[in-house]
């Protein structure tokens, strides 16, 4: 079986997300949503509420799970003998670092692989970060998340 994770802090899981582990899910048999921990981030929604959203995005996909995991993703896909990470490509700006990481992580353990995947262009734009920051200001966040994450999103911001 092709098994790939697909890192992030989904903070919130974006349509962006969904259209890289819709990819995602073409090219394996199964793709997990590994859902970090990311205190150093301070994200928004707690480690719980973030895996929760995911799974509800999720629902209908089949080969699609999701965990929470904490610390060097390296191990973490170690333990669950994943040897291929997925990784979202927006723009050239998320190349670099995107790069970097890959090499860094194989350097730390030499079966992984990165595969790099581009989200659709009408999702290219949009970030968890972009979200926040409109929903922050009132604005209308519908076409930038999935109907399931709008009510969380909504509850934290009192936006549209």
């Amino acid at each position: 079986m092709r098994v790939a994770i697909y890192p992030g802090t989904f903070d919130p899981i974006t349509n962006g997300h969904m259209d890289v582990i819709k990819r995602a899910r073409k090219l394996f048999d199964k793709v997990l949503v590994a859902v970090a921990i990311s205190e150093e981030k301070r994200p928004l929604f707690d480690i719980q509420t973030r895996v929760k959203m995911v799974k509800e995005a999720i629902v209908n996909m089949d080969g699609v799970d999701v965990e929470p995991f904490d610390g060097l993703l390296v191990n973490f896909s170690k333990s669950k003998n994943i040897r291929v990470m997925i990784r979202g490509l927006r723009a050239v700006s998320d190349f670099e670092f995107e790069l970097q990481m890959g090499y860094a992580n194989a350097s730390l353990w030499s079966e992984i692989e990165t595969v790099y995947l581009m989200p659709s262009l009408k999702n290219a734009f949009i970030s968890s970060s972009v979200v926040r920051s409109i929903a922050k200001h009132g604005g209308d966040i519908s076409h930038l998340v999935p109907e399931t994450i709008q009510p969380y999103v909504q509850s934290r911001f009192k936006c549209m």
